[in-house]
């Protein structure tokens, strides 16, 4: 009882939250089966509706549109990453005109909403004398804005390290900018893990957004394919495709993510008990 900060609740308690529990998992679930009667009534359903997935040229096309959705997701989260880190390292700086710039370009990205900066870019860009494919339209709005989103975690996460994470590195001689690259950032990353992967499954749903700047993705191709009256314009069937695709992307990166936070737990269990074992070893030589 000591670890908690609650009362654990008792037999009714207990009772009263199953009951809670079930009541809204029967709620969910009729929610979901009227969706799927009103699909099915109204012949989403049928042989024509989804005749489509069986055309080798529909199949390629749909397999191209997931590749230019991993194109941009996979260099849309590497740049917001670099630039997240970056900017929290430009935020934490003594410097007081480097805060300033940092705070400056962090709040302005992360207040604009993506689609107005990606419309910027897009359109934006040629008023300007600078056209912009769309691939490239969507990459830096991505990187922008999620890019802003990660300098505030990466900072939150420097900043709830222990003070003398970085007093010993100054004096092992370490430089600030060493410092905070090699010593508080990779450990920051490590703690902030989970609200990090949880962002880039924002900017993976994100890249949604592309069909709006003509961008050839998962939903510019599920609604030109949806559109199509050879095939009874089966849009609602085309967005349940992409919809089941996003889902599985999510899920992997997710299980990733769980993957690579057990492989550090272990490792740093394994250098816990090296280290109990060197002073275990040591003791014994002194005794």
């Amino acid at each position: 009882m000591s670890d908690v900060l609650f009362d654990l609740p008792g037999p009714k308690a207990r009772t009263r939250y199953r009951v809670l529990a079930a009541f809204g998992v029967l709620v969910v679930a009729a929610i979901i089966a009227y969706v799927v009667y009103r699909f099915a009534a109204s012949g989403q359903f049928t042989a024509r509706k989804w005749e489509w997935l069986q055309y080798v040229q529909v199949q390629t096309d749909l397999a191209n549109a997931l590749l230019a959705t991993l194109e941009a997701f996979a260099t849309g989260a590497v740049l917001a990453l670099v630039f997240g880190a970056v900017f929290a390292a430009g935020r934490l700086s003594e410097r007081a005109w480097l805060r300033g710039v940092s705070t400056g370009v962090v709040e302005l990205f992360r207040a604009i909403p993506l689609l107005i900066l990606m419309f910027l870019f897009f359109y934006g860009g040629p008023v300007l004398g600078f056209p912009m494919p769309p691939f490239l339209a969507v990459v830096l709005g991505l990187t922008l804005y999620n890019g802003s989103v990660l300098a505030e975690v990466f900072r939150a996460g420097i900043l709830a390290l222990p003070s003398g994470q970085q007093e010993a590195a100054y004096a092992l001689g370490m430089r600030k900018t060493q410092v905070m690259f090699f010593v508080l950032i990779p450990q920051a990353v490590r703690s902030m893990l989970p609200t990090i992967i949880s962002q880039l499954v924002v900017l993976l749903k994100d890249t949604a957004l592309g069909f709006l700047v003509i961008y050839p993705e998962l939903l510019y191709y599920a609604r030109y394919i949806g559109s199509q009256g050879l095939f009874g314009r089966p849009i609602v069937p085309s967005t349940i495709v992409v919809a089941a695709i996003y889902i599985t992307l999510c899920l992997l990166l997710t299980a990733l993510a769980n993957f690579v936070e057990r492989r550090q737990r272990r490792s740093g269990k394994r250098l816990e008990l090296g280290r109990r074992a060197e002073d275990v070893a040591l003791e014994a030589e002194l005794t």
